[in-house]
Order: C-alpha cells, then sequence, then structure tokens
C-alpha cells in the first residue's frame, strides 16, 4: 500500500490550573475557535470543542503524523497565552499540567458529540471531579488520586 491513511479520534479533557472558574461565558466562542484554529494547524482538526468554567471537552481526528501529547501541549500553551491578553483577571491564566485522551471509534462520534455538547447540562449534576473519576474507570485507566489535581 503506498498511501498511509488513519482516522484516529481523540476526546480530550484538561481542566485550568486547580479547576479554577475562569473560562466565562463571555469568552468561551472565542477561546472555542482558537483553539480549533491551533487544531488545524496541526492537522488534527476539531469534531467539537465545548467547555464549562473550569474545563474543556475536545473531539478530534488526530494528523497521522501527530503525536497525542504534541497536540494538547500545543494546544494548551497557544490557548493559555491568548487567554493571558484577555483581561487581569486572566493574567495568570494556566491550564492543569496533565490531561486525559480518550480513543473514539467511529460508531461512538454521535454520542461523544453529544455529551460533549451537552456539558452545561450534565454538569448540574456532576462535578468535574466526578465525571473525571467516571470517564478513568469507564476506560480502566488506573491513576493516583493524589496526583489526579492540580
Amino acid at each position: 500500500m503506498s498511501q498511509s491513511l488513519s482516522n484516529v479520534l481523540i476526546h480530550l479533557i484538561y481542566s485550568t490550573k486547580d479547576r479554577e472558574p475562569l473560562l466565562v461565558e463571555q469568552i468561551r466562542d472565542e477561546l472555542h475557535r482558537y483553539k480549533a484554529a491551533i487544531l488545524k494547524e496541526l492537522h488534527s482538526p476539531a469534531v467539537l470543542i465545548n467547555s464549562v468554567e473550569d474545563h474543556v471537552h475536545i473531539l478530534l481526528a488526530l494528523a497521522r503524523t501527530e503525536s497525542v501529547s504534541h497536540v494538547v501541549e500545543q494546544s494548551k500553551t497557544g490557548t493559555s497565552k491568548w487567554l493571558k491578553t484577555k483581561g487581569n483577571n486572566l493574567s495568570q491564566f494556566y491550564w492543569q499540567s496533565g490531561y486525559a485522551a480518550f480513543s473514539v471509534s467511529q460508531s461512538n462520534v454521535d454520542a461523544v458529540v453529544k455529551y460533549i455538547g451537552n456539558q452545561r447540562e450534565h454538569h448540574r449534576r456532576k462535578t468535574f471531579q466526578e465525571e473525571y473519576r467516571d470517564f478513568l474507570a469507564r476506560h480502566q485507566i488506573p491513576y493516583d488520586e493524589k496526583y489526579a489535581w492540580d
């Protein structure tokens, strides 16, 4: 086969440092567009980006030449620098140092898109920490609670 093809869909989740509620509604749409532009440059286009005050969910199609860690690093670094220019309350903005990345099969894309799209409603019933622990358990990812939050 002379052509290399892939369709690797990734659901990324990461929060603001210490889960500070800094992603206010007034900047969220612009943040999502900025993040989408970074991902597009990395040839890993976003299918959907959504966030609430303290964390972000991204469904993306990972470029066959990119690593998840590089895409996350570029997305976080670029948006962190951008957010720091958006007001005094964001001048010290940081994302948490870690992230969670989950593979998504094509057959589950609609369900993941619906889930990401309904974050505001979802978090009326469940905290970010509860959601994160549920994802780690569902995907059988071992973790140490003392290092899960920063």
